[in-house]
């Protein structure tokens, strides 16, 4: 049983979005959009980090998968992004979670089928997998989809491992 919190993180919107995984079937908790305003930055990050702390302490996630920075025309912004990140990945960090990053092209990949996929295909898939009755939001449902394609790529690690012959197991390992 495995218990799941993906963040897709913002400087003014934060989504989350918190996923049951056991014995290959995907149960939905939660997910939602911390939403920071106007504040000045300082305060927008507190807000972003104490949110997630909240929502750690209520579901109890082992794992926190964070989608990673996406290089832009606009530094200014991909800085801004960096640091929501940053704020989000200390909320796992301080929570002693295990913090995982996947690119948005991996997580597309993952929950789509394509790297190149859109928001809406995105939120389509994450409510047809999760079986949620309404689509969820945008920045919820990438937040559910992080979450989703690391249960996914790890259990695909596990069936990978899983057909290795312990002589390979050991190879993989002195190559490491």
């Amino acid at each position: 049983m495995t218990i799941v919190l993906g963040v897709d993180p913002g400087s003014r919107k934060t989504g989350f979005g918190v996923v049951h995984s056991h014995a290959g079937k995907h149960t939905y908790i939660a997910s939602g959009v911390i939403r920071v305003g106007d504040y000045v930055f300082a305060e927008r990050l507190r807000r972003i980090y104490e949110s997630l702390q909240t929502i750690i302490e209520e579901h109890c996630p082992q794992i926190m998968v964070v989608e990673q920075v996406f290089m832009s025309n606009n530094a200014n912004s991909a800085l801004k992004l960096g640091q929501a990140r940053g704020a989000a990945i200390t909320a796992g960090a301080m929570a002693d979670l295990r913090v995982e990053e996947y690119s948005a092209r991996q997580i597309k990949q993952a929950v789509v089928g394509t790297g190149a996929a859109d928001k809406h295909q995105v939120q389509h898939m994450v409510k047809h997998i999760l079986k949620l009755s309404k689509t969820p939001q945008e920045d919820a449902a990438d937040a559910l989809a992080a979450a989703l394609c690391h249960i996914h790529t790890e259990r695909s690690l596990i069936k990978q491992a899983r057909s290795l012959t312990p002589a390979q197991i050991q190879l993989k390992r002195y190559q490491s």
